[in-house]
């Protein structure tokens, strides 16, 4: 039975300190923990944890976003397979749980609270209170995934509040989901019984749910980034904080992840070990998890790195396993089939025009914005041509649509600012969060060429215009390829450099279109049910009179 040693400077986040220590190494489990007077080159710690993330965003099966995600020191997460349930039910969640299976990676997944994630979408599937029940009952299920469905908790809706109370029986932990939420609401909502929140946009918001005992992560992602706004209270709260990505495109994923969180912290002068608990400790704790922190009896699961200054990662073990190290990742790709849900036919210019008897006096916009998944609404006057009412890209208002992917139904139709195409269309299947087909476009034929495009290949991402057509298929629910994560990464670049090239700014401008039929997240966003005010969660006509 061989027993590994390891001399190395331990960053012991424990008791805040770094000295030069033994490990001592046998089948997996650390036996002992030793300080010395050894002199030592590099440094180790616990692993890097993901405190949030959808895996699906990152347009890569487990197996793969594993391979990568050991290269920066990751060696674990926490899992919302929502996107997937909404699409499959929970045959997808069985499918990511399956295929994580095969790697040494820890992956924890959840039960998704929220499929649909409201009544005014249309989604693949549902999963109710009963099958919630069963998915809590699982080893393999750790906690209630995020609720979304804030306004059915303070209302005290009864399937919402049976779901709570099954998490409740089964002492696992609840995920909250609350953006914007102040004051007294904030307050009922996490006496309810959730425990965190990765949805706040500014340190007051924050603040306001700390006091009443709720867990904030900090989250920064392809699309909504809010490191710069919460990281400061790291300072005063600890035990309280955790780091997530929430959702992270391959392209990003292959440059840095929870790394990048603790880089930028440290850059800001903000306490090594502080840093560290965020990243390595309190998720283990929060969720209970069998993650390991270098004590004697834990899984041998951490990282070496050359020094806390640089935070280079040099090597990554799980369970003993060494999984990255010099420069390459050491979990191979799995040959995985796929699953899917897909049933409606291609559309022509006539299905996204929008025919106006009556010419309103202002039409209702969404505002997207940079870097959040909140919009807000703008009001402005309409261009009309030929009775009806289209795009102007002089003032940046383009036409968005959203077409129902599971049952033939009327497209339904908006506008929105702020993606700044001057010409052709964006088209995606990733549209949390029931994935329906969403595209924004300057005219009636590059959307309906980017849509079906889309029907053809059972969902992906295109970019369209007159003359050309790209198209990224992704054939696992129409969310992820089961390619290797270097070839997703690549082709997910060359199709974002595809849509930049019609005009666009948005840094990501995929992931923004993917938050854009989010009705969870005030304030306008579009459905294939209609318009709909995230505020007043009530769908809105397109054409307002003054």
């Amino acid at each position: 039975m061989a027993t590994t040693f390891l001399y190395h400077y331990l960053i012991d986040i424990h008791s805040k300190r770094t000295f030069p220590a033994e490990i001592q190494i046998e089948q997996g489990t650390i036996l002992s923990v030793t300080e010395t007077e050894r002199p030592c080159e590099h440094f180790i710690l616990p692993g890097l944890i993901d405190s949030h993330i959808h895996i699906e965003s990152s347009m890569l099966i487990p197996s793969e976003f594993a391979r990568i995600a050991v290269k920066h020191g990751t060696v674990a997460t926490i899992s919302d397979p929502h996107e997937i349930a909404n699409v499959c039910g929970i045959d997808g969640v069985n499918y990511m749980i399956d295929n994580a299976k095969k790697v040494p990676f820890k992956f924890h997944f959840g039960a998704p609270s929220c499929v649909p994630a409201t009544t005014f979408e249309t989604a693949g599937d549902s999963i109710d209170a009963i099958k919630i029940d069963a998915l809590l009952q699982r080893n393999d299920i750790y906690f209630l995934s995020e609720m979304m469905n804030y306004p059915g908790v303070l209302f005290q809706d009864d399937e919402v509040m049976k779901k709570i109370a099954f998490a409740k029986k089964h002492s696992k932990p609840v995920d909250g989901h609350a953006p914007g939420l102040r004051g007294e609401k904030a307050q009922h909502y996490i006496e309810a019984g959730i425990s965190t929140d990765h949805e706040c946009v500014t340190k007051e918001e924050a603040l306001d749910k700390l006091q009443f005992g709720m867990k904030i992560l900090i989250r920064e992602g392809s699309a909504a980034k809010n490191f710069d706004a919460l990281i400061d209270l790291l300072h005063d709260f600890e035990n309280e904080m955790m780091f997530c990505c929430d959702d992270k495109h391959p392209d990003e994923l292959m440059l840095y992840h929870i790394n990048d969180h603790v880089k930028r912290a440290l850059a800001k002068g903000i306490d090594l070990y502080k840093v560290l608990r965020a990243a390595c400790l309190n998720p283990v704790y929060h969720y209970n998890l069998p993650v390991g922190l270098l004590r004697k009896g834990d899984p041998a699961d951490f990282i070496v790195i050359d020094n806390p200054d640089n935070f280079n990662i040099l090597k990554t073990v799980i369970n003993g396993e060494v999984v990255f190290e010099d420069g390459e990742s050491n979990i191979e790709s799995i040959e995985e089939g796929v699953i899917n849900k897909f049933n409606c036919q291609e559309k022509n210019p006539r299905d996204v025009e929008i025919h106006v008897e009556h010419i309103p006096s202002l039409i209702r916009v969404i505002e997207a914005l940079e870097g959040q998944l909140i919009t807000r609404t703008m009001l402005t006057s309409p261009t009309i041509a030929h009775h009806k009412i289209v795009s102007d890209v002089e003032k940046d208002v383009l036409k968005i649509v959203v077409v129902n992917r599971y049952t033939e139904a009327p497209v339904a139709k908006a506008f929105i600012t702020h993606f700044g195409l001057k010409r052709g269309a964006i088209a995606s299947t990733v549209a949390h969060d029931s994935h329906n087909i969403i595209c924004v476009g300057v005219d009636d034929i590059s959307i309906c060429k980017a849509v079906n495009a889309l029907i053809k290949v059972l969902g992906g991402i295109a970019v369209a215009d007159e003359t050309t057509l790209d198209v990224m298929a992704l054939p696992v629910a129409g969310l992820m390829s089961n390619e290797k994560a270097e070839v997703v990464a690549e082709n997910y670049a060359a199709i974002d450099k595809q849509a930049k090239k019609l005009g666009t700014t948005l840094t990501a401008p995929f992931m923004t279109l993917s938050f854009m039929a989010l009705l969870v997240i005030p304030q306008l966003k579009l459905s294939d049910k209609g318009l709909f005010d995230g505020e007043q969660f009530v769908f809105v006509d397109v054409g307002v009179d003054a």
